[in-house]
C-alpha cells in the first residue's frame, strides 16, 4: 500500500514512459514513431511531518506542496509558548 498524503489524498501513480526514434517532419524526416512503451511510477514528494491534527500532535504523511501551501499546521517551536501565563498578583 502506498503512503499517501494526509492532507491533499497525493499518492503513486502509475503511467507509460514512450521510446520514440525517427526524426520529426519539420526536419526532413518522415516523422517519429513510438517504438515501446514501458511501466513507470509518477511519487509525489512526501514527507513525514508531526503535526496538529484535531488538536492532537500526530505523525503524518505530508505532500510538500501541502506543506508549502500552508495545509499543515505543525506545533510551536518552544515548549513555554504552551504553558498558561502565571497569575499576577
Amino acid at each position: 500500500m502506498p503512503h499517501v498524503c494526509h492532507f491533499t489524498g497525493r499518492k503513486t501513480r502509475i503511467g507509460r514512459q514512450c521510446t520514440y526514434r525517427g526524426k520529426a517532419k519539420y526536419l526532413g524526416g518522415v516523422g517519429i514513431k513510438i517504438t515501446g512503451r514501458s511501466a513507470r511510477k509518477f511519487k509525489p514528494n512526501l514527507q513525514k511531518v508531526r503535526a496538529i491534527v484535531d488538536g492532537r500532535m500526530v505523525r503524518v504523511w505530508a505532500s510538500a506542496k501541502a506543506i508549502k501551501s500552508g495545509l499543515v499546521t505543525k506545533r510551536l517551536a518552544r515548549r513555554h509558548l504552551y504553558r498558561k501565563p502565571a497569575a499576577q498578583a
